[in-house]
C-alpha cells in the first residue's frame, strides 16, 4: 500500500515530483496563505521567515492564544467575560472557526491547562525572539500584551472602585512583558 493510499502521504505522491519548481512554489504559496490568514501580515519575506522557523498556522495560533488562556486562569476559574475575551481574540484569528479548534480552546478554558504548556510557550518565544527585527518585536509585544491585558481587564472592577486587574493577572502580565522585552 502506498503512503497516499494509507493516509500518511500526499494524494499526489508518486504522481507529481515534489522537487519540481512549480510544485515547490505552489506548496510555499499555500503555506504562506494559511499563515497569512492567522498572522494578518502580507509581507511574503516575513511569512517565509516564519515558515523557515517552523512556525505554521497552528504554531502561530498557539503562540498568540496560550498567554491569553493563562491570563484568564491566573486568578482562578476564568470569569465568563474573560472566556469571551479569549474566544473573541481566537475568533478574529480564525482559530475557533472549526469544531476541533473550538473544542481545544473550550477545553483550555474549562480545564486549567498544565503549567508546562506556558513553560513550553516561554521556551519557544525565547528560541525565536531574536530572529525578529526590533520593529517586529515591538509589534508582537504590543499585540500580545494588549490582548493579554484585554483578557485581564475583561472581568473588570466594580464601578471603578476595585482594581480591573488582579494581582495574579498583573504578575503574569509582568512576566510576559519581561519575556517580550
Amino acid at each position: 500500500m502506498t503512503k497516499a493510499m494509507d493516509g500518511t502521504g500526499s494524494f499526489l505522491a508518486g504522481v507529481v515530483d515534489p522537487g519540481h519548481a512549480a510544485v515547490a512554489e505552489f506548496t510555499r504559496e499555500m503555506n504562506r496563505e494559511a499563515l497569512r490568514a492567522v498572522v494578518r501580515i502580507q509581507d511574503n519575506a516575513f511569512l517565509d521567515r516564519l515558515i523557515r522557523m517552523d512556525i505554521g498556522p497552528d504554531r502561530a495560533l498557539a503562540l498568540k492564544l496560550i498567554p491569553l488562556v493563562f491570563v484568564a486562569w491566573a486568578d482562578g476559574q476564568p470569569d465568563p467575560r474573560e472566556r469571551e475575551a479569549v474566544l473573541r481574540a481566537a475568533g478574529t484569528l480564525g482559530f475557533a472557526a472549526t469544531p476541533a479548534a473550538r473544542a481545544v480552546l473550550e477545553n483550555w478554558l474549562s480545564n486549567r491547562p498544565d503549567p508546562t504548556l506556558l513553560d513550553r510557550w516561554k521556551k519557544e518565544v525565547k528560541r525565536i525572539w531574536n530572529r525578529f527585527t526590533p520593529e517586529e518585536q515591538w509589534q508582537m509585544r504590543q499585540n500580545t500584551l494588549g490582548a493579554a491585558r484585554g483578557v485581564a481587564e475583561a472581568a473588570g472592577g466594580f464601578l471603578g472602585l476595585i482594581r480591573k486587574v488582579s494581582a495574579k493577572e498583573d504578575a503574569l502580565l509582568g512576566e510576559l512583558e519581561a519575556l517580550l522585552s
